[in-house]
């Protein structure tokens, strides 16, 4: 198996503050204001609870975004013995995704607590980078992508959003094309690498990625169920969500061994 050659140290944390400080200047200059987003309790299924502080209006879709950071949180302590990687690169590349997933659980939560424009904005535009780097991974195993390779895709995803800027469907397409390309990626990486246990953490990943695209969806839907009535659609879809980035971890840690 090739190695990937990314970076030879591990500067990961502030490869990942970097572009979301040029996200978050770029929110704030307002030139996203206009992107369609949905804002409003209206388009959640838990109803809010009045009382409670506004950070935990709705608890359950309020505090599984913690799972986010204590999942990133995990695959930043896991080191080379736990997870049978060698070397910086693979090292880098797990603890970027890592920082992606402890940055993404307040962002999500600012969304849910503020029902504001930028924090609705911020909570579509990093998901793309989380997928790009799932790819840019499976693509640096099988092709020992370098630098170059890696800030391409990662401008490419990030320049992406902004077809949210030109039709309201946007963000979703862009978002399609994301899965669309971790999926076939993920594919090529399990049929030149792969054996049954990566198999079986492909399938789970992929099935915990079905489950967080239509879980949400039918949020309301699901919700005339007592069953999903707190626990709604959208917080099973956030468990999926963790699930989905866990079980990429597996499939990629135990891949990138060599």
């Amino acid at each position: 198996m090739k190695t990937s050659k990314v970076t030879g140290q591990d500067h990961s944390l502030w490869h990942v503050l970097g572009p979301v400080t040029a996200c978050l200047v770029i929110v704030g200059t307002g030139v996203l204001d206009t992107v369609s987003t949905e804002l409003g309790y209206s388009h959640y299924a838990e109803k809010p609870i009045p009382g409670l502080p506004g950070f935990l209006s709705m608890p359950f879709n309020s505090l599984i975004n913690l799972g986010y950071v204590i999942l990133g949180i995990y695959w930043l302590a896991q080191d080379e013995k736990a997870t049978g990687m060698k070397g910086q690169n693979g090292r880098y590349l797990k603890n970027v995704f890592s920082w992606m997933a402890v940055v993404y659980g307040p962002v999500q939560w600012a969304r849910i607590w503020t029902q504001a424009q930028w924090a609705a904005v911020l909570d579509q535009w990093f998901t793309l980078p989380i997928f790009a780097w799932a790819i840019i991974w499976c693509n640096s195993i099988l092709n020992s992508w370098g630098s170059n390779h890696v800030l391409a895709i990662e401008f490419f995803s990030l320049s992406s959003y902004f077809l949210s800027k030109v039709h309201p469907q946007g963000f979703e397409l862009a978002l399609a094309v994301h899965i669309l390309w971790a999926l076939t990626s993920g594919l090529r990486l399990q049929r030149k690498y792969g054996d049954a246990t990566s198999r079986m953490y492909f399938i789970l990943a992929f099935v915990s990625c079905l489950g967080f695209v239509n879980l949400k969806l039918l949020d309301h839907w699901l919700a005339q169920y007592f069953v999903f009535q707190r626990l709604t659609g959208h917080f099973w879809s956030k468990i999926c969500d963790i699930l989905q980035f866990h079980y990429a971890f597996r499939f990629l840690t135990y891949l990138d061994h060599c």
